[in-house]
């Protein structure tokens, strides 16, 4: 159940129904329950929704431009009815009042949601194991991170509980976790993909991301959620934006000294070499590139996603939803133990970082400043493309490492992200292609290409 055209032709010639989808997932959520992937599981309900597409299809009615995929969503998406927490202890229990957009117009189109999957909490987080509903395991070796925050949307995939994962990438959350589970992982241009229905981490980073084993899977859900959207101002009007044509040779970039980098890992520098040189066997020309800022991305990253986060996660008090401590005295208390006793250390952490940039004194010096390079490193993107269709680069430094190796030292969980954080400091579409195995762990190659050039970009994965 990994391809949606072998789906498709088997619900065709009638050797397959969508009820019969529906339960081989379910057998594969059942199978996998030890690696912590679902939150919750909608069992009747995807049953239900089955049934009616069954029926549907005997009447003879025109199916949905995404009938045949059954898809999990990460615990930052609104669903109306159903509960959002954004695996956080502060929102338990919370039952959303809309459903996201991104989410609205796939059920539309006959798209079939099997249940809500575990995450770092509030996105924030490299190997999901700040969730307050405990880690994920990798489905390689459970001893393993499986990358985060969308670790367990990229599990859903790799153990074959669903076709498509719906995750959110504000620095890497989608691509990182798909190269340590072997499956594809995209991030589309900042504005592609409505916003509203997310729970904001960074706001001026996040965006709705898609998982699959198959290419095409995200292509279609990609051809049903994009668009503008009237509840999200970020949101871009496709129709204006016109399509870059498909060649078949493309001028492909990759950072001169980023082979040399001294953050990664023999394994992972070599698998690089051997692509360039694959892609250059197949008639692309693939060209070192200088770029002397790829050590202040992460510094960068870190500096305006944590004022981000300061920002956003102030709504978060106990008074109007949520968690609300006891035996508060007054307001104050209230919001303080709330607070205290709702966030997960790592929240708090990147809490306390963002106010503190955002304070009076630092603001000119760190966040003024991250801004200012922010806008440095989009001019050079810039003039990078002026003259290359691609750019080329690990998605990682390293494999997945074992489950709790990182957890006392956030600064090296961070610097993991070296790779993935550019695109959304640019705003530019990415993903990230599984590229081999080494020791029995999976890594991957990511490209990246200009603004809204996403259609393109997937085109070009998919005949890798």
């Amino acid at each position: 159940m990994t391809s949606l055209q072998s789906i498709r032709q088997q619900l065709d010639s009638g050797d397959l129904s969508m009820v019969g989808v529906v339960e081989y997932y379910l057998h594969q959520i059942k199978q996998s329950r030890d690696l912590n992937i679902y939150i919750e599981i909608y069992r009747e309900e995807a049953l239900s929704a089955a049934e009616r597409l069954d029926a549907k299809r005997a009447a003879g009615e025109e199916m949905g431009a995404l009938y045949g995929i059954v898809a999990s969503i990460k615990d930052v998406l609104c669903y109306q009815d159903h509960q959002v927490t954004a695996g956080s202890h502060i929102l338990d229990g919370f039952e959303s009042q809309f459903t996201a957009t991104s989410l609205e117009r796939a059920l539309a189109e006959d798209m079939i949601i099997i249940g809500r999957t575990n995450c770092d909490e509030f996105a924030m987080g490299s190997s999901n194991e700040n969730s307050y509903y405990g880690p994920t395991f990798n489905g390689i070796d459970p001893d393993r991170v499986p990358g985060g925050s969308s670790g367990a949307a990229a599990v859903s995939v790799q153990m074959d509980t669903c076709l498509v994962a719906f995750g959110s990438d504000t620095g890497g959350s989608v691509r990182q976790p798909a190269a340590f589970c072997g499956v594809y992982g995209y991030k589309p241009t900042y504005g592609r993909i409505s916003r509203y229905g997310l729970i904001a981490y960074a706001s001026s980073f996040d965006q709705i991301g898609l998982l699959s084993k198959d290419v095409s899977a995200i292509r279609e859900t990609l051809s049903v959620v994009e668009g503008q959207d009237q509840m999200d101002s970020t949101s871009a009007d496709l129709a204006s934006i016109e399509s870059t044509a498909p060649q078949k040779t493309y001028k492909i970039a990759y950072f001169e000294h980023i082979a040399d980098h001294p953050a990664i890992a023999p394994a992972i520098r070599e698998a690089f070499q051997d692509r360039i040189e694959q892609l250059r066997a197949a008639g692309h020309e693939v060209v070192p590139v200088s770029f002397d800022l790829i050590d202040y991305l992460v510094p960068t990253y870190y500096v305006l996603t944590t004022a981000e986060a300061s920002s956003n996660l102030h709504r978060f008090d106990g008074v109007r939803y949520g968690h609300q401590a006891k035996d508060a005295h007054d307001i104050h208390e209230l919001y303080a133990k709330s607070r205290s006793e709702g966030f997960g250390t790592e929240v708090k952490r990147r809490i306390m970082m963002g106010t503190f940039v955002l304070s009076v004194g630092y603001f000119d010096a760190y966040f003024n400043k991250a801004q200012q390079v922010r806008a440095l490193l989009t001019e050079q993107i810039k003039t990078i493309f002026a003259e290359h269709d691609f750019i080329l680069m690990p998605t990682t430094p390293d494999v997945a490492w074992r489950v709790g190796e990182k957890v006392d030292d956030p600064l090296e969980m961070y610097l993991s992200d070296i790779f993935t954080v550019l695109a959304n400091l640019c705003g530019l579409p990415a993903i990230s292609i599984p590229n081999g195995v080494h020791e029995g762990l999976s890594h991957g190659i990511q490209l990246l290409a200009r603004q809204f050039d996403d259609d393109r970009l997937i085109d070009f994965s998919a005949s890798l």
